[in-house]
């Protein structure tokens, strides 16, 4: 989709604001990110302006994958097959439908086996 080469999680848009090794080397790929994100990491009860910028800063230099109705019903399958949060359906659904390798440091992911998933541990 797009030239996107993965799907980042929104631990790992965390670990780049961090600046946190772990992420280091695919920073130099084309990351796309779940809208679902976005609105985690602004959303934020009381972030800082400056916290916001930052994190504004890190999501412009991704693509933004907006809700579409397949990816609402890929959600809801996703859902019923693994009971996992509305928020980490919605995320694996966008990298299911449209065959996006989802990067991670949420081990919640491994058990959904749709995903081609690359696990990071943040040690």
């Amino acid at each position: 989709m797009n030239g996107i080469d993965f799907l980042a999680d929104t631990n790992f848009l965390i670990f780049t604001s961090q600046g946190n090794s772990i992420v280091e080397p695919f920073l130099d790929y084309n990351i796309g990110i779940s809208f679902i994100s976005e609105m985690e990491l602004l959303g934020v009860f009381s972030i800082s302006k400056i916290h916001k910028l930052n994190m504004q800063n890190i999501i412009d230099e991704c693509f933004v994958v907006d809700m579409s109705s397949e990816i609402k019903k890929k959600a809801i399958q996703i859902k019923q097959k693994y009971r996992i949060k509305l928020p980490d359906a919605i995320i694996a659904a966008t990298a299911i439908l449209y065959n996006i390798p989802f990067i991670t440091a949420d081990a919640d992911f491994k058990i959904i086996k749709e995903l081609d998933l690359i696990f990071i541990e943040n040690n």
